[in-house]
């Protein structure tokens, strides 16, 4: 699909280029993580999507899927073989923020670190702007 855009992150933790999605990031856990996911899947074609939507606890909640397929608005964020797939409306929420995986005591999990973030709910999944 010529209408997609890409932005490559390979040496670099930020992506760059594109600004609805400029500083939007994956940490080196975090594509290590979509990587070990896509493989356990067993389909080479899957990507992680991210996504913003209206609800939790603070007025917008992220949400992660995983999906196949790209729609016209979307954009791919890649770092060492793996990708993240976020459409543009979604994107305009997330731009600077870094996308990482965290393995604690408390459990494992992605973690967004959104410094368009006003404010958060305890569990890191909602957010307000």
């Amino acid at each position: 699909m010529s209408d997609l855009h890409t932005e490559t992150a390979a040496a670099a933790p930020a992506a760059q280029g594109n600004a609805a999605v400029q500083g939007l990031s994956l940490s080196a856990n975090a594509a290590t993580r979509i990587r070990k996911i896509v493989a356990a899947e067993g389909n080479p074609d899957l990507k992680l999507r991210l996504s913003v939507s209206g609800g939790g606890c603070s007025g917008f909640q992220y949400g992660f899927t995983l999906d196949d397929s790209m729609g016209q608005d979307d954009m791919i964020i890649e770092r060492d073989g793996a990708a993240l797939v976020i459409d543009t409306l979604s994107a305009e929420y997330m731009r600077g923020s870094e996308i990482d995986f965290v393995e604690d005591l408390s459990g494992a999990g992605f973690q967004i670190r959104n410094p368009m973030a006003t404010a958060s709910c305890g569990c890191g999944n909602s957010f307000a702007v």
